[in-house]
């Protein structure tokens, strides 16, 4: 079974930074796709941030030049650095791995979420 931890969410003024850390097991972290997807209230889970195995990335329009996705093999940990927050980023983040790419419904791995919220 792989295990996924997400943890670092909490409350931010807007403008402010955030760094959401995902500890993964085994293959999950070593072999395949990590991503992030958040959830707002009231609307669906989308796609954030993902890298591939080789260390390539990929993250969504809405968070491009704010949010970086970036890993540590050692600590078999992923991290999601979060910068110029902005009210919209509200939402529970969830890390996923055993994926591929942006979709969502390929993820065989979740975490329990991590809740973000930006406000003054």
């Amino acid at each position: 079974q792989v295990q996924l931890v997400e943890s670092g969410g909490g409350l931010v003024q807007p403008g402010g930074s955030l760094r959401l850390s995902c500890a993964a097991s085994g293959r999950a972290f070593s072999s395949n796709y990590m991503a992030w997807f958040r959830q707002a209230p009231g609307k669906e889970r989308e796609f954030v941030a993902t890298m591939h195995p080789s260390g390539s990335t990929s993250s969504a329009d809405s968070v491009k030049g704010r949010f970086t996705i970036a890993r540590d093999n050692a600590k078999n940990t992923v991290y999601l650095r979060m910068h110029s927050l902005k009210p919209e980023d509200t939402a529970v983040y969830y890390c996923a791995a055993g994926g591929r790419g942006t979709m969502m419904n390929t993820y065989a791995y979740w975490g329990q979420g991590t809740q973000v919220t930006v406000s003054s």
